[in-house]
């Protein structure tokens, strides 16, 4: 029942290179190139993309003419198809003029080996798409502006190359994204927390991303305009999707409450309103508030309204966490989910680690129906009400960090692992049994030697190196801990 309020989407150019001499030498090669050109379009917009085509670039001529209209084309990534050999004259200045916008080469033959029964040198130069890369990527390292990657294989049944393709155009999706998204600041860091703050002017700086500042009042605000109905409607999708157990083993937790339930669904509704009033792409929040106060009551309990809206691609996270909120929204515009995670006790046993956190989590990447319990208290903040428990889906894992260095860059630190069977606390949180081949303490070691915040984002599947071309087209430092 859950969708995104916002579409996955970027725009894309596209153009070929090839040598203009061999036109008049070998008659109908122009024709049969700019065929296997159009299959090379058609499986970039296979990936639910806006495919900009800016057609042949054969001469330093038509580069020149056809490069301030790439830039003025609003492009979120260029691929530039190797058709055959082609001299580096007519790619460098749309590299010059491109600027920040990263560039993939697509070195795709239309066969998978020549027929050397026929072969003959119009046959080779339709294969010929790897013949100009090392010209490519030696004049673009000569320019100051290294191309972003290489994909060479097949136009055909290759499905590395496929899926590489589907990367970068993920990559893409994630560059529109940032690009003056808006993830908000409620409220203050958790007392004493100091790897959660953050300069806003330096984060908009490195991501393109504005940081609106968000009074809890304005929370306030929107939860008095609540009313019954939208109640109604939040509490019938909460009961669609969510399961509510009886309590297990924890005595800290109970069965939901109808209050807790109600008191969850406002809220939720309230947080909507809020996201919809400051054009929100995301928020990070931490707010206590008198004890007797609503804003408490209201600030406290918004963990089931975030995990809607980061299912909805809206990420939400506390503890004023806005670094690791930024990674949750990579991770969410590369359709892997993003939930809020922290480091929990290992089972050296299993040898696996509980990773997971208190609070909002991206139910889509639940494995199971997520469960909904009522807590008596939240553990080491002030509250209680309905909380979020279930572990990511069984199967690949990636975790981001996003931490800043001495000198106040942001850096990356990436790593990958397995989501493994097994039972978690049912203690109203999320935990996963995270498994980092061949030892996860060794690993964990490792990880933490590389200065992480205290959370990161944890999301499905292996996108380590995916999330390492971002960094680098950011300028950010980044590091997979293997």
């Amino acid at each position: 029942m859950i969708g995104r309020k916002k579409k996955r989407t970027c725009r894309i150019g596209i153009f070929a290179v090839a040598h203009a001499v061999y036109w008049d030498q070998f008659p109908g090669l122009y024709e049969s190139l700019m065929y296997y050109y159009g299959e090379a379009c058609e499986k970039v917009r296979k990936n639910d993309v806006e495919l900009v085509d800016f057609g042949m670039v054969d001469s330093s001529e038509k580069a020149f003419a056809v490069a301030p209209k790439m830039l003025g084309a609003d492009l979120d990534l260029v691929f530039c198809d190797m058709v055959t050999y082609a001299t580096s004259s007519v790619f460098a200045p749309i590299l010059q003029a491109l600027g920040k916008i990263p560039v993939v080469l697509l070195a795709l033959q239309p066969r998978r080996a020549m027929d050397y029964g026929k072969a003959c040198t119009f046959m080779q130069l339709e294969n010929d798409s790897i013949c100009a890369v090392p010209e490519f990527t030696c004049v673009a390292q000569r320019f100051g502006k290294p191309v972003n990657d290489v994909i060479l294989g097949t136009l055909g049944d290759d499905v590395q190359a496929d899926r590489q393709i589907a990367e970068w155009c993920d990559i893409a999706k994630v560059l529109r994204g940032l690009r003056g998204a808006r993830l908000g600041l409620m409220g203050r860091v958790l007392e004493a927390m100091y790897d959660m703050h953050a300069d806003p002017t330096a984060i908009a700086a490195t991501f393109g991303i504005h940081v609106p500042l968000i009074e809890i009042d304005d929370l306030l605000q929107s939860y008095s305009q609540v009313t019954e109905g939208e109640i109604a409607d939040k509490i019938a999708l909460i009961r669609a999707e969510f399961d509510m157990p009886d309590p297990k083993s924890d005595p800290v937790t109970r069965k939901l409450t109808d209050d807790d339930l109600l008191q969850a669904a406002k809220s939720a509704v309230a947080l909507d309103r809020l996201v919809e009033r400051f054009h929100l792409d995301g928020m990070a929040y931490y707010y206590e508030g008198r004890s007797d106060s609503l804003a408490r009551t209201v600030a406290t309990t918004l963990i089931v309204g975030n995990s809607i809206l980061n299912a909805q691609g809206i990420p939400m996270c506390g503890e004023f966490d806005i670094k690791t909120n930024i990674a949750m929204f990579i991770m969410d515009r590369l359709d892997m989910g993003g939930s809020f995670a922290e480091l929990h006790p290992f089972d050296f046993d299993d040898n696996v680690i509980l990773i997971g956190h208190d609070g909002p989590h991206h139910i889509r990447i639940a494995e199971g129906k997520p469960v909904l319990r009522s807590l008596i208290k939240y553990h080491g903040k002030p509250g209680a009400g309905a909380s979020v428990e279930f572990k990511l889906k069984e199967g690949p894992i990636t975790m981001l960090g996003i931490t800043q260095t001495a000198d106040g860059k942001f850096k990356f630190v990436i790593g990958e692992g397995y989501s493994k069977t097994g039972p978690i606390p049912p203690t109203g949180n999320t935990n996963t049994r995270g498994y980092f081949p061949p030892d996860t303490r060794s690993f964990i070691k490792r990880w933490v030697m590389e200065g992480p915040t205290h959370h990161y984002a944890l999301g499905i599947g292996h996108r380590a190196e995916t999330i390492a071309h971002i960094a680098a087209i950011l300028g950010i430092e980044s590091v997979i801990v293997r």
